[in-house]
């Protein structure tokens, strides 16, 4: 009997912990047109804290072509990013409240301690490595759309 309950009590502990692995989704980013057809979708890294945005992607070697990092602001800003320390190509697209892209910066040179960015305010921002947006099309009017968390900091 005592065995039958610890067999019972063991699949029940499985299928919870199954439960919750199936429940947590990768934070991801879909790109679509302003139609509607999606573009892309990139799984990413959240950058939510002033620490975490100082930081971002400085000192990678590698980024995987379907992945990228999402900085999210307290507050919409005309946003400007440089390259310091980042030793890898990258495109910023930048985007306003709604997910709209409002900007994009292609190919960003490794290094770079110029400050660069769209005229225009913007409250997000995705890093992805250079030339992703020309492959995949992505340009100003497309939607940003978030899978799996909800974009928003305090900080």
């Amino acid at each position: 009997m005592l065995r039958a309950a610890l067999a019972r009590w063991l699949i029940l502990l499985a299928l919870a912990a199954s439960a919750l692995g199936a429940a947590q989704t990768t934070p991801k980013v879909v790109i679509s047109t302003s139609d509607g057809a999606e573009r892309t979708a990139v799984r990413v890294e959240l950058s939510l804290t002033p620490g975490q945005r100082t930081f971002g992607l400085m000192y990678r070697e590698h980024l995987d072509e379907d992945a990228g990092m999402l900085f999210i602001f307290p507050a919409v800003d005309q946003l400007k990013f440089w390259m310091k320390h980042t030793e890898i190509p990258l495109d910023m697209i930048f985007a306003d409240p709604s997910g709209v892209v409002v900007g994009i910066v292609a190919n960003a040179t490794p290094y770079s301690e110029k400050p660069v960015g769209p005229d225009a305010p913007a409250l997000y921002v995705l890093e992805v490595n250079g030339g992703f947006c020309a492959r995949h099309g992505v340009r100003a009017g497309d939607r940003m759309t978030f899978v799996g968390f909800e974009p928003h900091t305090t900080q």
